[in-house]
């Protein structure tokens, strides 16, 4: 079976549509282009299909680079017959193929092997073949050599045993039963580790802790993993009963109960098992238990952060951003529309009340003169006085009308200290770029937050436990994804944002910016190809992501592709409209004859899409802004009583619950089992973050910080 048909098998897809998509991904087309561009070439898969099958690809690459390793390595000790190299050929996974090659890989000194250096494999194989004649202990009398090492007897027969124990542990049959039977029916043990036993951890709760491998959560074992790695806690994989596994590995080794050979071949089985199949197993099963549970912290991760990204924007209207601060003072920053910075400033709120009075003043003329239409108040240390503050000089000037909400800082410094912050403000303090990124995150939180790494964003749950390249890599997907979808406006987007539209990357990025700056607007798309090192490739990669509004051309703030534009001229001329009256009107739109458009390389989908793109140009499909309201008697964890009813926001959704800001600067916990009155699997499927929830307080703990709440449904 061949590459195509292989991964159309396993993901449950056309053949059809895999060679598709795997010609386009070789021709260098990215992943969005193709999900939104070439649904008629590849029958319509998406993102998230596209990249299974670019991952399976890799996959099977990699497997069938590792299966002519191994059949040239078979080949060259003159092993290599039909039976083999067809098993070989047709092995479907790496832990198949491999367990095929073990009997034929390399040995280290073990002690099989130096019991073969001593001379003992023909009494091996007379314990391999079962024999319903002669005594094992007289036979192996002519074993005995004391120059090899062969003390006695025992030795002798004890040597034999190991060469059939590695043979029976080389058997792909025995190792691939071993992994099932420990998978299905292993578990996991945990247990404090002696140095550790004197001492309060937070990883007490899993002391003497016993749990099936095919029912451990995923969080549940990153918790237990990262105490190992702390030297806290002692993990390993077990299997209780492993009578009826041993049986089937004497099966396997034919023993014969009528030979007198058998209490040999069956005290080399459970040999085989106990020190070479079972602890093999378990490492390859605990890497498997490991995998998933990666992937699950990448997928929670990868899904938080998507919402964070596609969060509703305030839009383009000019915000002071406020990043509070006591010592030091609040930094705040008024940006215009397209986010430019127009003024700053630092005001004092802990000190004199001529201080707090000149902060009065401060604040209330950046928003009078700026002409700021919200103010954005961080989160951080201080946030919610800062946010009362801000509101209470607003009521007393009467200016109501302007919004006031508390943005996440998260990742906030880490931008500020970058090359990217250090580039667009080299005059200006780290604290001042942070309050800009705080104003800039209410304007557009996609355009501001793909200026920092996702990882320091803080939406996850053991990010620092996985992979970092997995992580880096879903999260990368994500941000492609988020940015392509909701489209870059051309000239306003930062070099940053930019560089995340498919086909463009860091470098042309920034050229289109250059390009910018020297010239002007773009009027047109088309102006894109003037930029030098931006070739027709890359625009056609790119194009359909970038709007213009404003410009010369109304398709140009639209998501049809460059390429339809003669189409759609078509449509307005058959309509007899000019093209721009045909844009944005339903009317219109209505009466286009979708049939009569359908060609060779003209399909169904690219039809729709066109119909959809007309109805609503570069439509944001993201929601609508509301900003939060917190309780203005509640703003710290003293104010806090049981059963006590709030209004929320969700700031990171795990396997276990979900976290929410109350607005006492402490996130409380509502546990999965709180979330909602039915059963559900993942906390994702009634929630996500950024969600507004009302809550209703179970319990607060000021000595550790915790709150325990409930979501009222």
């Amino acid at each position: 079976m061949n590459t195509a048909s292989h991964i159309a098998r396993d993901l449950s897809l056309k053949e059809s549509s895999v060679r598709a998509v795997m010609t386009l991904l070789d021709e260098g087309s990215t992943v969005p282009f193709i999900a939104r561009y070439r649904k008629e070439v590849t029958g319509g898969v998406d993102e998230v299909q596209i990249r299974n099958i670019r991952e399976r690809h890799g996959y099977l690459k990699q497997l069938n680079e590792r299966r002519e390793t191994v059949l040239q390595s078979i080949a060259k000790q003159g092993r290599l017959d039909d039976e083999l190299r067809r098993k070989i050929e047709t092995a479907a996974t790496k832990a198949e193929l491999e367990d095929l090659y073990a009997p034929y890989k390399p040995k280290r000194r073990t002690r099989a092997v130096l019991a073969r250096e001593r001379g003992l494999d023909r009494l091996a194989q007379r314990i391999w073949q079962q024999p319903r004649d002669g005594s094992p202990r007289q036979q192996a009398r002519a074993f005995v050599d004391r120059d090899k090492g062969v003390e006695d007897v025992d030795a002798a027969l004890a040597g034999a045993r190991d060469i059939c124990a590695e043979r029976i542990a080389d058997d792909a049959r025995a190792r691939g039963a071993t992994r099932t039977v420990l998978g299905k029916h292993g578990f996991i043990r945990v247990q404090k580790a002696k140095a550790a036993r004197k001492e309060r951890t937070k990883f007490d709760d899993y002391d003497d802790y016993r749990e099936a491998l095919t029912r451990i959560a995923s969080h549940r074992y990153m918790a237990v993993t990262r105490g190992e790695r702390q030297g806290v806690l002692k993990v390993a994989v077990q299997l209780g009963d492993h009578q009826r596994l041993l049986e089937r590995i004497e099966r396997l080794a034919r023993v014969d109960p009528r030979s007198p050979w058998q209490e040999q071949l069956s005290q080399a089985c459970e040999d085989a098992l106990k020190r070479l199949l079972l602890p093999k197993a378990a490492t390859e099963t605990r890497r498997e238990v490991e995998e998933r549970a990666e992937r699950d912290a990448v997928e929670v991760f990868a899904s938080n952060l998507q919402q964070l990204l596609l969060a509703p924007p305030f839009g383009g209207k000019a915000v002071l951003g406020i990043d509070p601060g006591q010592r030091t003072g609040c930094k705040c920053a008024a940006v215009g529309p397209t986010g430019k910075l127009l003024a700053h400033d630092t005001v004092y709120l802990v000190g004199s009340e001529q201080q707090r009075q000149n902060a009065r003043h401060t604040v209330l003329t950046l928003v009078e003169k700026q002409r700021a239409v919200a103010v954005a108040v961080g989160n951080g240390t201080h946030g919610r006085e800062t946010e009362r503050f801000v509101r209470d000089a607003l009521r007393d000037e009467g200016r109501e009308d302007v919004v006031v909400a508390c943005v996440s800082e998260a990742g906030a410094s880490v931008y500020s200290a970058s090359d990217i912050a250090r580039e667009e403000f080299p005059e200006l303090d780290v604290s001042v770029r942070g309050a800009v990124s705080i104003a800039r995150r209410l304007q557009d939180p996609l355009a501001e937050l793909v200026k920092i790494d996702p990882k320091s964003i803080g939406v996850g749950q053991y990010q620092h436990d996985v992979q970092q390249t997995r992580l880096a890599a879903k999260l990368d997907e994500v941000v492609e994804d988020c940015v392509n979808g909701v489209g870059v406006e051309l000239n306003t987007a930062s070099a940053s944002l930019l560089s995340r539209v498919a086909g463009l990357g860091p470098t042309l990025a920034k050229r289109v910016v250059a390009h910018r700056d020297r010239h002007g607007r773009y009027r047109t798309r088309r102006q894109l190809l003037k930029v030098n090192g931006l070739g027709h490739k890359t625009f056609e990669q790119a194009a359909g992501f970038l709007r213009i509004h404003g410009g010369d051309d109304a398709l140009d703030a639209s998501a049809v592709h460059p390429e339809r534009y003669g189409l759609v001229q078509q449509i307005a001329t058959d309509l007899s409209v000019p093209l721009g009256d045909l844009v944005g009107n339903a009317e219109l739109v209505k009466q286009i004859d979708r049939q009569r458009y359908l060609s060779d390389d003209v399909g169904a989908f690219t039809i729709d899409d066109i119909v959809a793109e007309l109805l609503k140009p570069g439509r944001d499909p993201r929601a609508s802004f509301e900003a939060p309201s917190f309780r203005d008697d509640v703003r710290s964890l003293d104010d806090l009583t049981e059963g006590m009813e709030l209004e929320g926001v969700i700031t990171n959704v795990v396997d276990f619950g979900a976290f929410v800001d109350i607005g006492v600067k402490q996130d409380g916990l509502v546990h999965i089992s709180k979330l909602a009155n039915r059963f559900i699997k993942h906390p994702s499927a009634v929630v996500s973050v950024g969600d507004k929830v009302m809550v209703r307080v179970l319990s607060v703990d000021l000595q550790r910080k915790r709150i325990s709440l409930s979501r009222t449904v």
